[in-house]
Parts: C-alpha cells; structure tokens; sequence
C-alpha cells in the first residue's frame, strides 16, 4: 500500500480492494446504482478517500464498508482486505444470506437436466414443438 495517494477514483479502489474483477465491473455497478458512497449514488470517477463509507450489493450480498486505505495497484487477497473495514452489522447480515442462498439452493435443486440430448430425445423435442 502506498500512503502517499490521498485520493482515487472509486471504481478503480473497488478493483484494488477486489470488489470487481475488472474496472469495468466495477463501472458498470457504480452507474447502475449498485454503489453508494455516504448513502448517496455517484459516478465511476468520483475521487475518494480514506473515511468514506461506501454500501456495495453484489449478487445478492450486501457490504458496508469504511475505507481505510488506499492503493493504485491490485494486490493479493490478503492485501486488499487491509484497504477496508466492515461493519460488524453488514458481516452478520451477509453471513445470514449466504447461509439463506445456502439452503435455498440445497431445498430447490433445479439442475433438472444432467446432460444434453441425445438424438432421439431432440427428435422428441422437435416433434413436441411442431404439434
């Protein structure tokens, strides 16, 4: 981590803290009102610093989070964890999720079809569709 940065664009620091895999994720997701910094929506190119609070859903998961340092590089996992803070209410609230997708999954399995079909069962398919 480098201190000598004060400020960085927001979706840049949401591709180094390993929010988003690419920049333009992390674009994306700020135009489409999926990221929030002080409770107020805002554009990709906003300048951010340290003390920011920023609310992020992703996939269904929610964070709140308080920025607490910044990087203009993509470090390791373990690094990135370090630029933030989470709050004790956003990781219990997430964890509850996950375990809620969790057994949501597990309770409607919904693989339904484990292969692709053969050539009879198209024929099947086909002649279902035409009548």
């Amino acid at each position: 981590m480098q201190a000598e940065l004060e400020t960085i664009r927001l979706d840049k620091w949401l591709w180094t803290a390993r929010f988003f895999k690419t920049r333009k994720l992390a674009t994306d997701a700020i135009s489409g009102g999926k990221v929030h910094v002080n409770k107020q929506r805002t554009k990709p190119g906003k300048e951010i610093k340290p003390g920011a609070l920023l609310s992020i859903s992703k996939e269904g998961l929610n964070w709140e989070v308080t920025i607490i340092g910044i990087s203009k590089q993509r470090r390791p996992a373990k690094e990135a964890i370090l630029l933030y803070e989470e709050t004790p209410e956003s990781f219990a609230k997430r964890q509850q999720q996950m375990i809620l997708q969790r057994e949501q999954r597990e309770l409607f399995d919904l693989s339904g079809q484990d292969h692709k079909p053969n050539k009879k069962e198209r024929r099947l398919i086909h002649r279902f569709k035409q009548v």
